[in-house]
């Protein structure tokens, strides 16, 4: 996936329509195989009620689940009448919640040990609760099915990003630069992480603790400041919006913050107890 970067995804169409069918249909044949089981009696999981050493990779998993808020610009746009975006925006919300939910639930109480890809306990074995085999190789094939679509996608939007980054007005960037140093920078990192670890709890739980904390609570919530400081500028303060956010007051914006700089410190302490 990696050549992919050194060139440009003109129409993603078909390939986020490709993802989202494969997702689809992994995440209910996952779920429904689970339920079947629970419903035999046939389940092994015994989950604590909460663990607290689970809570880094808490924050990955919430990082990740946060990606879908990246394709709301793109699908608010378009929409010409917004008197029900809100509603629209929960009832998307909703389903996304229901499918975690059930997800994470017939998981749990399924089996006795998840992996850290959750496809590979329906990998073909002598013990497997899938005895059909297409749907065996199925999911054990869904990962790659899905970072073969998303990898090149994120790949170039993180070029793309690191170009606008070093961007200076009236300069070109010498074709070697552009064509080569950029792509390499965004797809390095990845692999030489690649050749020490496949843990991907480890991996989640570091994204989750700090690069998601920034991506989630802290970029947002100076953008917001920011963004709204430049309006009463540029508009002035008499003009009201009537599709503004519920969240609006100022103090949203600080408690996010504290939320962030507490969520750090905890996971951080966190971290420094499981070493010990």
């Amino acid at each position: 996936m990696g050549p992919f970067t050194f060139f440009n995804v003109q129409k993603t169409k078909y390939l986020q329509l490709f993802t989202t069918v494969m997702r689809w249909l992994a995440f209910g044949i996952m779920i429904t195989i689970a339920i079947l089981r629970l419903a035999q009696g046939a389940g092994h999981g015994n989950p604590p009620v909460a663990r607290v050493a689970g809570i880094p990779t808490l924050f990955g998993v919430c990082v990740y689940s946060f990606m879908c808020h990246h394709s709301l610009p793109s699908l608010v746009t378009p929409i010409r009448s917004k008197k029900s975006i809100f509603l629209l925006f929960a009832a998307i919300y909703a389903i996304i919640f229901v499918f975690y939910m059930l997800l994470s639930f017939t998981a749990v109480f399924t089996f006795s040990h998840l992996e850290d890809l959750y496809t590979l306990n329906f990998e073909p074995s002598d013990d497997s609760i899938i005895h059909v085999m297409v749907l065996q190789y199925f999911l054990a094939l869904f990962p790659v099915f899905t970072l073969s679509t998303n990898f090149p996608i994120i790949a170039i939007t993180l070029r793309n990003n690191l170009k606008t980054l070093f961007y200076k007005e009236g300069r070109v960037f010498h074709f070697f630069i552009d064509k080569i140093v950029f792509p390499l920078l965004t797809i390095t990192p990845p692999i030489i992480l690649s050749f020490f670890t496949n843990n991907l709890e480890f991996l989640v739980g570091i994204t989750g603790s700090y690069a998601g904390a920034g991506i989630q609570y802290l970029v947002p919530a100076f953008l917001v400041y920011y963004a709204r400081q430049d309006m009463k500028v540029t508009l002035g303060s008499g003009i009201k919006n009537k599709y503004c956010s519920p969240f609006r007051h100022k103090a949203w914006v600080f408690i996010v913050l504290l939320w962030a700089v507490t969520s750090i410190v905890f996971v951080t302490a966190n971290h420094i107890m499981m070493k010990e």
